[in-house]
C-alpha cells in the first residue's frame, strides 16, 4: 500500500464539524464573573467579531467554510495522511500507525485553521488590528501570517520563557509583520502586576491573555483572537479529523485510537471529534488527549468555574483547571503549559467520551528522536506528547498480544524549535514534579468564583 496518502483539492471539506449538536449532555455557559449569569453575545462582542461570536454559541452540527477561507486553506490543504511504516519496524511492532501531518502549512502547524478564518471574520467586520498572545510562537506565527494573508496587522504578546528560548519564533512571525513582545510586559497593568510580584516570571499564557485582551478591549478597531479553548477555535480546526477520515477510508483501515496532545484543546479536537462523533453513535474508538506531566489539568485538575486568564478579565469557564494563577515549569512544550482545558473537552472527559494521560518531558524527548530517526521528521516539543503515547499503546497492545491500528496528530514540525533538542542532548531538560499540595493551594482560591 501507499505510505502517504493524499487528497485532491475536491475533497477537502467545505464544512466545519460542531460536536456540540451530538454531545449528550451540552456543555455548561460561561458566566459573566459579577453576576454568574451566562454572558451573551454583548458581553464578547468587545472582542470578537459577531460572526465569531454566532459560531461560539451555536449547536448547529455543520457550519459552511466561506469560500475565501477555503482558498486560503488550499494553499496547504488537505494534509497528508501517513502511515509510519518505518516507525513501526524500529517499533518491532504489528499495529498500524497512521500519523496525520499539519506540519505543511506556512507556520509549521495546525494553527493556521483557525488562524485564517478568524482573520477573514475580522476582515469582513473592518477590524483594522488584532492581538494575541502565543506560548511557543506557533499561534502568534499562523496569526501573524493570516492577517498579512488578508492585509491586516497583528500584535502578539509571547510568553517569556518561550521569547527567550525560541527566538527563530519571533523573527518568523515578524517576517509575517507582526509586532512581538515578551510577556509580561510594562506596558500593561496586568504585566505591570505580573512584574511587581516576580521580576523574574517566566510568564504563562494565562498572563498573555489579559496582556492581550487588556489592549484589545481599549481599541474599538481592534479585536482579540484566541488559539485554543474557545468553542469556535476547535470547530475551525475539525477539518483535520475529517480530512484522516476520509483518508482511512481509502486504506480501509480504521482506527482504534486516535492520540494527540493537549495544551488548551485546538489540537486534539481538531483530530478527534469527528471520531468522538462516532463514539458517541456506537463505534469502539478511543480518543487518547495527551498533556504535561508538569501541567496536569486533565489528570489532576477539577472541573470548576474559572478564568481562562490570570487576571480574570474573561468569563468563568467550565473546565478542568489548575487554577488560574497557576504557572507552570518552564518546559520547552510551551503550547502545553496551560492551566485549563476547553470547556468541550473537559465535558466530554466529565463524561467518559474522552481519556487523558499525562507524560512527562523527557520521555516525549527520547519518542520524538525515535520518530526523526525513524521517519524523517523532526517533530515539535507539543507534537512529541503524542509519540510519547503512541509508543506506550503499542507497547500496551505487546503485552496483550493485539494488534491495534493507531491515529496520531503530528500537529507541527520542530524545525525552529531545535534549541530544545540541542538542551535534551545535552542533559539540560529535567522532568518536573505536579505536588497535590500546589493543586490544593490553587484550586481553593477558585470557591468564591463557583455559582
Amino acid at each position: 500500500m501507499e505510505k502517504k496518502i493524499l487528497l485532491t483539492e475536491r475533497d477537502m471539506p467545505t464544512q466545519w464539524y460542531n460536536i456540540v449538536a451530538d454531545m449528550p449532555n451540552k456543555p455548561l455557559p460561561p458566566l459573566h464573573p459579577a453576576t454568574k449569569q451566562p454572558v451573551g453575545p454583548d458581553d464578547l462582542a468587545p472582542l470578537f467579531p459577531m460572526a465569531l461570536i454566532q459560531q461560539e454559541v451555536s449547536a448547529e452540527r455543520y457550519i459552511d467554510i466561506p469560500e475565501e477561507v477555503q482558498q486560503a486553506y488550499r494553499i496547504w490543504r488537505p494534509t497528508p495522511l501517513i502511515r509510519a511504516t518505518q516507525l513501526e519496524k524500529a517499533l518491532n511492532t504489528d499495529c498500524k500507525i497512521y500519523y496525520k501531518y499539519e506540519g505543511t502549512s506556512p507556520s509549521g502547524s495546525h494553527k493556521p485553521n483557525t488562524a485564517i478564518p478568524q482573520a477573514y471574520y475580522n476582515k469582513q467586520e473592518g477590524v483594522k488590528r488584532i492581538i494575541t498572545e502565543t506560548g511557543a510562537g506557533q499561534w502568534g506565527t499562523a496569526l501573524s501570517f493570516a492577517c498579512s494573508h488578508f492585509g491586516m496587522d497583528c500584535e502578539v504578546y509571547m510568553v517569556r520563557i518561550s521569547f527567550d528560548q525560541k527566538p527563530y519564533r519571533k523573527i518568523l512571525m515578524n517576517t509575517f509583520g507582526a509586532k512581538v513582545y515578551a510577556s509580561p510586559t510594562n506596558g500593561t497593568q496586568a504585566g505591570r502586576n505580573a512584574l511587581a510580584a516576580d521580576p523574574n516570571t517566566p510568564g504563562s499564557l494565562g498572563l498573555a491573555i489579559s496582556e492581550a485582551i487588556e489592549v484589545a478591549v481599549g481599541d474599538e478597531q481592534t479585536k482579540y483572537a484566541l488559539g485554543s479553548v474557545l468553542n469556535h477555535v476547535l470547530l475551525h480546526q475539525t477539518i483535520i479529523g475529517q480530512e484522516a477520515k476520509k483518508q482511512l477510508e481509502y486504506t480501509g483501515d480504521y482506527p482504534d485510537v486516535v492520540i494527540a496532545p493537549l495544551g488548551g484543546g485546538s489540537n486534539f479536537a481538531g483530530l478527534s471529534f469527528p471520531f468522538v462523533k462516532d463514539k458517541i453513535e456506537g463505534k469502539s474508538v478511543r480518543c487518547i488527549a495527551v498533556e504535561p506531566a508538569s501541567c496536569p489539568k486533565l489528570t489532576k485538575g477539577k472541573f470548576m468555574y474559572d478564568f481562562g486568564d490570570t487576571q480574570g478579565y474573561t468569563p468563568l469557564l467550565p473546565m478542568y483547571t489548575l487554577g488560574h494563577t497557576f504557572t507552570p515549569a518552564a518546559i520547552h512544550a510551551g503550547g502545553l503549559r496551560y492551566h485549563g482545558a476547553s470547556v468541550l473537552c473537559s465535558q466530554l472527559l466529565k463524561d467518559g467520551l474522552i481519556e487523558a494521560q499525562a507524560i512527562q518531558q523527557l520521555e516525549c524527548f527520547k519518542a520524538g528522536v525515535l520518530f526523526a530517526k525513524a521517519e524523517g521528521i523532526v517533530p515539535a516539543p507539543e507534537a512529541n506528547h503524542g509519540i510519547a503515547q503512541v509508543i506506550r499503546e503499542v507497547n500496551k497492545a505487546r503485552e496483550e498480544g493485539t494488534s491495534k491500528t493507531i491515529l496520531f496528530n503530528l500537529c507541527g514540525h520542530g524545525f525552529v524549535d531545535m534549541a530544545a533538542y540541542q538542551d535534551y542532548f545535552e542533559g539540560k531538560l529535567q522532568d518536573h514534579s505536579f505536588t497535590d499540595e500546589e493543586l490544593t493551594a490553587e484550586i481553593g482560591k477558585l470557591e468564591a468564583l463557583q455559582p
